[in-house]
């Protein structure tokens, strides 16, 4: 949901080809579950309270896309979900994602993201959801690696 570049950037070609996309972190690192809530610490038990697993929040976690998950809230309330729930429909939506990398630190979790392989989301529920989500996703395709740089990969 936070990170929707590759639909601009490979979707239509994957689509093309014939080639499926494994989506990794569809939870943005937790944020889209809801536990992380503006001007709250994070939950004890949470990676972004932990400086050893935290590394990567600070590339989801700011004010704008905790704003961005808070109005998704009634939302996910709306259709009967939990939020990880809807975000992982809203990814699993696209025919172009043949799977989505989920992380779980509990069974519970296990089975609540499972669970939101059989969600379709309705028209007016996506609709919603882009909606509420604003400028918070990234949509735009990003530069090649360290083009900046003028260093190149081979």
């Amino acid at each position: 949901m936070l990170w929707q570049a590759p639909e601009a950037e490979v979707f239509a070609l994957s689509q093309a080809n014939r080639i499926s996309q494994i989506v990794w972190s569809p939870l943005a690192q937790g944020l889209l579950t809801g536990k992380y809530r503006a001007g709250q610490e994070p939950p004890a038990d949470s990676r972004a309270a932990h400086s050893q697993m935290n590394t990567s929040m600070n590339l989801v976690m700011n004010d704008t896309t905790l704003a961005a998950v808070e109005r998704l809230r009634p939302i996910a309330v709306q259709t009967g979900h939990s939020m990880a729930e809807l975000a992982l429909a809203w990814v699993l939506r696209r025919p172009e994602v043949a799977s989505a990398i989920v992380g779980a630190s509990r069974p519970a979790q296990v089975h609540a993201n499972a669970a939101a392989s059989g969600i379709e989301l309705s028209p007016d529920v996506l609709s919603a959801i882009d909606e509420a989500l604003g400028d918070a996703p990234v949509r735009r395709p990003t530069p090649a690696p360290f083009a900046e740089s003028g260093v190149t990969h081979r």
